[in-house]
This record gives structure tokens, C-alpha cells and sequence, in this order.
């Protein structure tokens, strides 16, 4: 089978995206085409992929990166066995001939407008509506994939759920240490970045720094930099999700402070998640789906819950972690164990690939066509660019 794959929004080394869709179907034997911003974000694309360069979709800026999109997905989307598009916008550029298609839903799109700085307030909700409409007319036109079990009451039919699970180690490389908490993901203030701050500051007169991984909003980014100037964070910026997971590990713990937002209430932070799986004691605010994660399962807890916008209640959280290492092994062998058993990612990879092998009309199990680029092996041909 060959997938062609598609992004304008999305960072190119996005985690769910690249590390395991991408990386699954290439170890399936399948290959792919890459449709991403590559330059923009100073992105080297993987030597496996046949990559296609367009610009990124980015606040207002949105028409060149969709009239790109168009031009090259026409062009490839016919040499294709499988279209997999991540962003909903791009449903605005799909050529009509085009293979199986595939829209991953990742998100709550109508209750993600409520948090977009880019988008005039007035107009945030009056256009949810639309937004739905699109889902609507979206699911007769196509297949989807859903990130969340929560996303099933958006739709009227039944679509098959590839929950964003991660690849659990057999054992975490480091325990938790004890003066850095961390924080994994992309930041905007719905997402916790002025507490987040906040708690450095609170923090950093008891020896504790509070480490920030991740791309920001423009409205954040000035905080950002001024609280790392500050000495309060230290703020590294995006960083692919491989060498983000070595930074993350040996933490004391790690930190989910999201908004009581409509786009976070029915979904699982992948970053607690994955702060699990690498033996780190989680402190989250009490997004439904978080908190029973964290301290309703059966196992027993895994770390702690604080109130939304509290900063002072997650730097006491860190300091009570700090203070007691048993507390704070226990919860990251419970926390461990739970995403070892239910969240390893291998698991959805393999029926992630199934489904889309299905769809694509191809047997379970069958080889792919062939149809491999010449690029994938050795270094990595140059990018094609499908600029406007």
C-alpha cells in the first residue's frame, strides 16, 4: 500500500502524526508520502518518506498553505493507494480524484474555536455550527479516525477510535529525581502556561525548576521568554517527541495544568500519558478523563489532582513529592504499570494499519504494491516543494 499522508497545520515531526501513524505503516511495509511544512520548521524529512514541502497554515494566515495543499495532493493523491489528512481544514483543498480518504480526528474542532487567539472572540461561536456541519457532511464524504472515545457523540455513524497511546518501555529508564518537574506539549494559555510560570516562580527559591518542552503561541511566547530570562523555566522549545521522552525521564513528576475548556473536558492529555509510561509521578488539573486516570483506577494513584489555575497547589504538589521519595516511587510504579498494560501504543499501531489496509481494499497481511520511492534508502532526497 502506498499512504499518502498530509499536514499543514501539524508540526512534521508531530508525535501522533510521524513518531506512530508514519512509523507503523513504514514498519508495516508500506510506504509513504509526507505532505508537510518541512521548511518552514527546519524540518530534515526521514530518508523512508517521499516528502512534499508546502507552507505552513499558521493564526490567520491560512489561504497560500491551502491553495499549496491543493496543487500538490492533486498531483499525488491519484498515485495514491490511501490519503490520510490531518487538519480539517484540508477538506477545503481535496482534489475529487483521490483514493480511499481518511480524516483523523484529533480534536474537538467547534469547542477548539472558543481557545483560538487568532480568531476574533465574536466570532468563535457562531461558527462552531459550521464547523459541525463540516463533521457532518465530512462523514458521508469519508472515512475518520478518532483520537478519543469522547469524540464518538459528534458523529451519527460508528468510526473506529486510534486512541493517542504511546510507546511504553519495559521499565523506566531513571526513577524520578527531585529538583525538575516538566511539562510536555504544545503551550497556550488554556493549556496552563501563565501557571506553569507561575509555579517556576514559586518553586525556584526551594531548588525545584520547572522544565518546558514545547512550540507556543505567539500570545505566551513573551512570558515564556521572559520567565526563562527570569530564572524562573527553563523553556526548550519544540523538540521532536524521541528526545523529548530523555528529557522528560528523571523528572520529580510531570505537569498537565489544562483549562476547564469544552475542547479538553472529554479528552485524555496524551503528555500524562506519557509521563506515566516513563515512571514520573503526574500532577494534573481535573479534567474528567485526567482525573480518573490519574487516581480513579483500580491499580491505585498515580499522582495527584490540583484545581484549575491553581499554580500554588501544583508547586505544593511538587514540594510534597519531593519531600516524601516513597510516596513519590510508588506513584510512578502504579503509573508505570497502568500505561504498560493499557496504553502501549504497539498495540493500536498494528490495528491502526489494519484498518487503513482494509479501507485502502488490500487483505490483512498482504505485501505492499511496490510503489516504494526511490528515496528510501540513503540520505534523504531533495524536498519537492509545492509552494503557492
Amino acid at each position: 500500500m502506498h499512504a499518502l499522508v498530509a499536514t499543514v497545520v501539524h508540526h512534521p515531526e508531530d508525535a501522533r502524526i510521524l513518531h506512530r501513524q508514519i512509523r507503523a505503516l513504514l514498519d508495516a511495509g508500506h510506504s509513504v508520502t509526507y505532505l508537510a511544512p518541512f521548511r518552514e520548521r527546519g524540518v530534515t524529512p526521514w530518508a523512508e518518506l517521499t516528502a512534499v514541502d508546502v507552507p505552513r497554515a499558521a493564526g490567520r494566515r491560512r489561504l497560500r498553505a491551502l491553495r499549496a495543499a491543493r496543487a500538490a495532493l492533486e498531483e499525488h493523491a491519484p498515485r495514491a493507494d490511501l490519503l490520510l489528512f490531518h487538519d480539517p481544514e484540508l477538506m477545503l483543498a481535496l482534489p475529487k480524484e483521490r483514493p480511499a480518504t481518511v480524516w483523523d480526528v484529533h480534536e474537538d474542532a467547534a469547542a477548539a474555536l472558543l481557545t483560538k487567539p487568532w480568531l476574533p472572540r465574536p466570532l468563535r461561536r457562531p461558527l462552531a455550527p459550521v464547523v459541525r456541519g463540516f463533521e457532518r457532511r465530512a462523514e458521508r464524504r469519508m472515512h475518520l479516525l478518532l483520537a478519543e472515545e469522547g469524540y464518538r457523540d459528534r458523529f451519527s455513524r460508528q468510526h473506529p477510535v486510534v486512541p493517542n497511546t504511546t510507546e511504553v518501555p519495559e521499565r523506566p529508564a531513571r526513577p524520578p529525581g527531585h529538583d525538575r518537574i516538566v511539562y510536555l506539549g504544545h503551550l497556550s494559555e488554556a493549556r496552563g502556561a501563565r501557571e506553569l510560570i507561575e509555579a517556576g516562580r514559586l518553586l525556584r527559591p526551594h531548588g525545584v525548576r520547572v522544565d518546558i518542552i514545547g512550540a507556543a503561541d505567539p500570545q505566551v511566547r513573551p512570558l515564556l521568554r521572559d520567565a526563562q530570562r527570569d530564572g524562573y523555566v527553563r523553556w526548550y522549545g519544540f523538540v521532536p517527541n524521541d528526545r523529548a521522552l530523555r528529557i522528560v525521564s528523571g523528572a520529580l513528576a510531570g505537569v498537565s495544568l489544562l483549562h476547564d475548556t469544552p475542547n479538553y473536558r472529554h479528552s485524555l492529555p496524551t503528555k500524562v500519558v506519557e509521563y506515566m509510561a516513563h515512571g514520573l509521578p503526574v500532577i494534573t488539573t481535573p479534567s474528567p478523563v485526567a482525573e480518573a486516570l490519574v487516581t480513579g483506577r483500580p491499580e491505585g494513584a498515580c499522582g495527584i489532582v490540583v484545581p484549575f489555575g491553581d499554580a500554588a497547589a501544583a508547586a505544593e504538589s511538587a514540594l510534597l513529592l519531593r519531600g516524601d521519595p516513597a510516596l513519590r516511587a510508588r506513584f510512578a510504579r502504579t503509573g508505570h504499570e497502568i500505561a504498560r498494560d493499557h496504553y502501549h501504543w504497539p498495540v493500536q499501531a498494528e490495528r491502526f494499519v489494519r484498518q487503513l489496509e482494509e479501507w485502502a481494499g488490500e487483505e490483512t497481511g498482504e505485501t505492499a504494491r511496490g510503489r516504494v520511492p526511490a528515496q528510501c534508502s540513503g540520505p534523504a532526497a531533495p524536498l519537492r516543494n509545492a509552494r503557492a
